[in-house]
């Protein structure tokens, strides 16, 4: 990665922008834009979330605003109302207050004299939320938004559920929130009244996890927010933009079918990083491609962007499996329509164990996983933290063991898929309540069984999220599990694989009694996207990385991310700990010593599922010489077949006292699930 400090355009950079809103409210942005803004007015570009753009997401924003600056551009790191150095207080992720926000703050930033009216907005995770969500309202100066990492539907394809399946990405993501809110604003930007605002902020703070928990089913709550529900009211101009590795690169795929307007999608290898430091590798120019972008909506210039293909994606070849990849060997393709037209998937049938063009038998297989399969799966969302830690499936034959599996004979040819495969179960359970998972992988000749891509279908959700049905145990039912899009390339030799189990721990949770499903041979089969080569494949480049200069850290302590697996030999039970430290280290420019570690803890026992437990331990440090603020949190999650038990404890220190304390316990009906 190259590191870029010459422009075209001389930087001015603001370090606070008060944005001012018309019920009082202030909001506090970090601002670059050219010297001569004022005298000669460039677009904006907005980023908005709520990750505190002084001492948060100042590395990030440090390698990426300042190059749209430096080639003619306003970008302002806003912070949302209640978070960073903004007034007011965040009560739940995406809520219409946070939308009305927005839409007014592009208003002022277009009214104001160094811009030219016209707006751009763009953001990873929540960033590229609500660049959707604010795009679905459809401000006069937002003209195209680039959303990264993100989703258009809240329920089926956030950290909250999957296929109608509780997974623990909600309590890690809601422990992680919930501790976020806590964090004190900066005195030296607020002033006096930073301490007011801190305890406000405390007092209002509610467990998220357990908010999310209240709503198993896709109901009004997660419809907010979801663009889905009506793809019509996006305008502008969409660029959809994710990885392979992340956990949100669905929502491309939906985005290019469904959207009308002018839209573009790009899905590399990485996971939850920007494309210009991506991980696992190749990282590409993405820069330069976003300025393209810009260039093109918001400088009216043709810059070629919009004569690319609609989808350009990275197809992975095979690999042995490992828990983290530097770089992954693949290619890029290009797509000018998606789906691409006359696209006909390459259906193979389930029969004796093995996948065929036809059925083998019409035999019924048995299987009731132990509760500790999953273990291998690697984080449902893997940040791409480089080689600090491991994130990502491992091999995948201890899961198999515990799975239904159906293999190919091994391939005469490479085979290569493009989209989502969609696996049809002939199923029936001997309980009311059960979940299936289900895995594609790619056997190499030597047995290493790589994880290509995965689905699960909490069972009673069969028909719809909305209004899930309980099962009649015994009876059978065909059912669809679309698997997440992938692109991948099976090597000649190896084999494909389906495997199918009734657990998946830590990653979703268990069913509230352990179940055994039987699946029907010769009505069961998965439809696979296989794609031959395009037009446009070989003509697919990218410029090589870049960034603006990386912010200056003088590290007290360095960082690290471990993972580790114990089980006990005589019982069974199994302990997932997942711990990260982003270390110790001082932000030169404002004098700001930021730390962060969690501890994320799985137990379960293979043979109960009311015995799972999940826990998350959170710690956020700021401190100056003169301002020393640490916020502690700690959630569990617990279980038996009829409810969910939550807990949540806050503490808040100043210079090591503790000024703030509250502790929840509640108690939740599992509803199907």
């Amino acid at each position: 990665m190259t590191v870029v400090t010459e422009f075209p355009k001389k930087i001015r950079e603001i370090e606070t922008l008060w944005i001012p809103l018309a019920d009082g409210t202030q909001l506090a942005a970090r601002v670059w834009m050219p010297e001569d803004a004022e005298q000669t007015p460039v677009p904006a570009i907005l980023e908005y979330i709520p990750y505190r753009r002084r001492d948060g997401t100042r590395d990030g924003d440090d390698l990426t605003h300042p190059y749209f600056a430096g080639h003619g551009y306003a970008c302002v790191r806003l912070d949302i109302r209640g978070s960073g150095d903004s007034d007011g207080l965040i009560l739940d992720e995406y809520l219409k207050q946070e939308q009305d926000d927005a839409v007014e703050a592009i208003a002022w930033i277009a009214r104001q004299p160094w811009c030219t009216g016209k707006v751009g907005m763009m953001g990873i995770s929540w960033g590229g939320f609500n660049s959707l969500q604010v795009a679905a309202r459809h401000p006069e100066a937002l003209k195209a938004i680039i959303t990264v990492d993100s989703t258009d539907d809240r329920y089926a394809d956030d950290m909250h559920y999957m296929g109608g399946q509780l997974i623990n990405g909600n309590l890690e993501w809601g422990s992680s929130f919930f501790s976020r809110v806590g964090r004190a604003p900066d005195p030296q930007i607020v002033g006096a009244k930073w301490r007011k605002l801190w305890l406000d902020r405390l007092e209002h703070v509610e467990p998220f996890h357990e908010i999310w928990m209240r709503h198993p089913w896709r109901d009004q709550f997660w419809q907010h927010g979801s663009v889905c529900e009506d793809f019509t009211q996006i305008k502008c101009a969409v660029f959809a933009v994710g990885g392979w590795a992340d956990g949100y690169s669905n929502a491309i795929f939906r985005l290019l079918e469904k959207l009308k307007t002018p839209r573009l999608g790009l899905c590399g290898p990485w996971g939850h990083k920007y494309p210009h430091n991506g991980v696992p590798g190749p990282a590409i120019g993405f820069l330069q491609e976003a300025l393209r972008w810009w260039d093109h909506w918001l400088k009216d210039r043709d810059t070629g962007i919009m004569a690319e293909p609609m989808l350009r994606a990275y197809v992975q070849e095979s690999v042995p499996p490992k828990s983290h990849y530097d770089q992954r060997p693949g290619y890029w393709v290009g797509e000018r329509a998606w789906p691409r037209p006359g696209l006909r998937p390459t259906r193979l049938v389930f029969g004796d164990g093995r996948l065929g063009n036809a059925a083998r038998n019409e035999g019924e297989s048995r299987i009731c996983s132990p509760q500790t399969t999953g273990g291998v799966a690697g984080e449902w969302c893997p940040y791409g933290l480089g080689g600090l830690g491991p994130e990502l499936p491992m091999d995948q034959r201890e899961d198999d063991g515990n799975s239904l599996t159906w293999d190919s004979p091994p391939l005469e040819a490479p085979m290569e898929i493009l989209g989502a495969p969609v696996v049809t179960l002939t199923v029936a359970s001997d309980r009311p309540v059960a979940m299936v998972a289900v895995r594609l992988c790619d056997v190499a000749p030597g047995g290493a069984s790589t994880r290509v891509t995965y689905g699960v279908l909490n069972l009673t959700h069969r028909e719809s999220h909305a209004a899930p049905k309980a099962l009649k145990p015994g009876e059978f039912y065909q059912v669809k599990v679309q698997l997440n899009d992938c692109g991948h390339r099976f090597a000649a030799g190896n084999r494909i694989r389906v495997a199918v189990s009734t657990a998946y721990w830590p990653t979703v949770w268990p069913s509230p009694e352990a179940v055994t499903l039987t699946i029907r041979d010769g009505q069961s089969h998965v439809d696979l996207p296989v794609r031959a080569g395009g037009p446009d494949d070989s003509a697919i480049r990218f410029e090589p990385a870049v960034t603006s200069a990386p912010t200056r850290r003088r590290w007290l302590r360095q960082g690290s991310v471990k993972r580790t697996l114990e089980r006990d030999v005589e019982t069974g039970k199994a302990l997932i700990t997942v711990t990260r430290d982003d270390g110790l280290s001082e932000i030169e420019a404002i004098g700001t010593i930021t730390g962060l570690t969690k501890t994320l803890r799985y137990w379960i026992d293979p043979e109960d599922p009311a015995s799972a437990r999940a826990t998350s331990t959170h710690e956020f440090v700021n401190q100056r010489p003169d301002w020393n603020t640490q916020v502690k949190t700690s959630t569990t999650v617990a279980c038996d077949s009829e409810f969910f038990y939550v807990e949540a404890d806050l503490e808040a220190f100043e210079a090591g006292k503790r000024i703030f304390a509250r502790n929840w316990n509640r108690k939740l009906p599992r509803q199907l699930g």
